[in-house]
């Protein structure tokens, strides 16, 4: 053996090794944004081309892939979060593992194959002399062609994997005097996404915390409450860990309840002083709704008012109230897997979000309700527009996945009917008639305890939890109500 012959070998899979380390540390939960999606399949492509060329055999393909893939896995051991965390045999678990994995597997791995292909294709044919219509053209046997043509449709693929990973989000221009904008907001250390959007900019501040860890609203707010943007600057936020702002999720030991109440108020301080107002609204729903009213206990002389729909109160009591409704739904249902799993695994709370994995699929059946009269938003996200990339919207489950992994314990502490028994600002509810009961119960407690300059609560009879997304036409009436008064 020679030492080109041990040399050639570790042309291969330092460069691989090397690429991997430095993916995990730049993108530990894989490319997240366009920008980084379109470096990782260059750099990728790039060292495989060079393996291939050095290597001049076909077991690059194989082993720069596999070095990459081993330094990445070791390389990000510490970082934390279904989409990185060991693969789990359950819906949410194939989900983070395609979402995850899968998706890095195609804007880095694949290039890297590719690459190593083409390398030792071109470095083979240049040590032979092989030119079209010669010898080695001649002699192809049908396994080299049905290799070719595999890699031929693999690259056409990623082709179009990378133009579709490099059209931006986008969203549609107002008029003269307004704003139509998809920005960040630099809050110290991160950056978080913000959809911005009136039709007057001299009109007053609405800021918007939607609910789940790691969920975005731009869509829905996009799709179903445009007409709020004719009585408001709309602001929507993109919590740390969800849609936009998914990238600065890391490191998830900084991702803490009271982090989220001061980046709602970073957010609320840029929104002041970019539009010259003094005070904003704040609107709050579901769990962001516990961040709000944390925001505006903390600094109410920075709100003119806060309304708060599909209020929460105690995650806690919230959770254990759906443990058992959701108990007796599926023993009254023949459901005995589902009731056999949820008494193995005991009452909330959890550490783990797979434990939490039967309340989130099986409460919105648990707790159903005739949607016909108001089914426009009650659904959940709206992913499918111009405001998300390809990107976010693929990794919109793991966002709520990781996110809630790192969140969700810490937010369990909280309990507003204890900790926030008045707010010196105005406040208003939206509640829909059918909101799940285990959030109505705890919200009538908080609600009837709560101290306020003025408080009012508004019900949408035939609405559930999403009231403002399900009736956008009422509850821009409502919204005329507050501004008005």
């Amino acid at each position: 053996m020679t030492v080109t012959d041990l040399w050639r070998p570790a042309m291969v899979v330092v460069p691989a090794a090397a690429w991997g380390v430095a993916a995990a540390r730049w993108t530990p939960r894989g490319p997240l944004t366009n920008a980084e999606a379109l470096w990782a399949i260059g750099i990728s492509a790039a060292v495989g081309l060079a393996a291939g060329w050095m290597s001049r055999s076909r077991w690059s393909m194989l082993t720069a892939p596999a070095a990459f893939v081993v330094a990445l896995e070791v390389t990000r051991m510490g970082v934390r979060g279904p989409s990185v965390d060991a693969p789990q045999l359950s819906p949410f678990g194939i989900i983070a593992l395609v979402g995850g994995r899968g998706v890095h597997g195609v804007l880095s791995v694949l290039p890297l194959v590719l690459g190593a292909a083409y390398g030792g294709g071109l470095r083979r044919r240049t040590r032979r002399g092989a030119v079209p219509g010669g010898p080695a053209f001649r002699h192809r046997r049908w396994p080299s062609v049905v290799r070719r043509a595999g890699t031929g449709l693999l690259t056409v693929a990623l082709a179009a994997v990378t133009v579709a990973v490099a059209i931006p989000a986008r969203t549609a221009p107002l008029g003269p005097r307004g704003v139509a904008e998809l920005t960040q907001v630099d809050v110290g250390g991160y950056r978080l996404g913000v959809m911005i959007r009136g039709v007057d900019t001299a009109a007053p501040v609405l800021l918007f915390i939607p609910g789940s860890p790691g969920g975005t609203e731009i869509g829905t707010v996009r799709r179903y409450l445009g007409a709020l943007e004719r009585r408001f600057v709309v602001a929507t936020l993109d919590r740390r860990g969800g849609g936009s702002s998914y990238p600065a999720l890391d490191p998830t030991a900084t991702v803490t309840l009271d982090s989220q109440v001061t980046d709602t108020l970073a957010v609320t301080d840029y929104l002041r002083r970019r539009f010259g107002q003094e005070k904003i609204y704040l609107l709050g729903h579901s769990g962001g709704s516990i961040v709000s009213v944390l925001a505006v206990q903390r600094h109410p002389e920075k709100y003119r008012a806060y309304i708060g729909t599909g209020q929460a109160v105690d995650l806690v009591t919230i959770d254990r109230i759906a443990y058992h409704d959701i108990l007796a739904w599926a023993r009254s249902t023949g459901r005995d897997a589902l009731a056999r799993q949820l008494l193995d695994q005991g009452p909330p709370p959890y550490r783990s979000v797979y434990r939490y994995e039967p309340i989130m699929m099986y409460a919105p059946q648990a707790y159903d309700y005739d949607h016909t009269p108001n089914a426009r938003g009650a659904t959940g996200f709206t992913i499918g527009v111009a405001e998300y990339t390809l990107l976010q919207r693929v990794h919109t489950m793991n966002a709520i996945l990781d996110t809630w992994s790192a969140l969700y314990p810490d937010m369990q502490h909280v309990d507003l009917r204890r900790d926030v028994p008045r707010l010196a600002v105005p406040v208003y509810f939206v509640q829909g008639g059918h909101e799940m009961r285990s959030l109505a119960e705890p919200f009538r407690d908080w609600y009837q305890r709560l101290d306020a300059p003025q408080k009012h609560q508004y019900v949408f009879e035939t609405a559930g939890h999403r009231a403002m997304f399900e009736q956008p036409d009422r509850f821009a009436e409502v919204m005329d109500g507050i501004l008005a008064g």
